[in-house]
C-alpha cells in the first residue's frame, strides 16, 4: 500500500509540474511558482520515505 502511495505522491508532483508549465506559458507567473513549489514538497517528502537510514530500527515488514 505504501509503495502505491508513493507512486501517485510521484505522479502528482509531475502533473503539478506540467500544470505549472501550462500556467506560466499563459501568463500566471505567480500560481506557476506555487505549483512548483508544491511539487518540490511532494518531491522531498518521497525522497525522505525511500531513503534509508542507518541504525533506524525494523518495520513490521523488515521483521520477518
Amino acid at each position: 500500500m505504501g509503495d502505491l502511495l508513493l507512486s501517485i505522491v510521484m505522479l502528482t508532483g509531475l502533473a503539478l509540474l506540467g500544470g505549472a508549465v501550462m500556467v506560466f506559458r499563459h501568463g500566471d507567473r505567480r500560481r506557476a511558482l506555487l505549483m512548483v513549489i508544491a511539487a518540490l514538497v511532494m518531491f522531498a517528502n518521497v525522497a525522505i520515505w525511500v531513503i534509508p537510514v542507518k541504525d533506524a530500527p525494523a518495520t513490521a515488514k523488515g521483521a520477518e
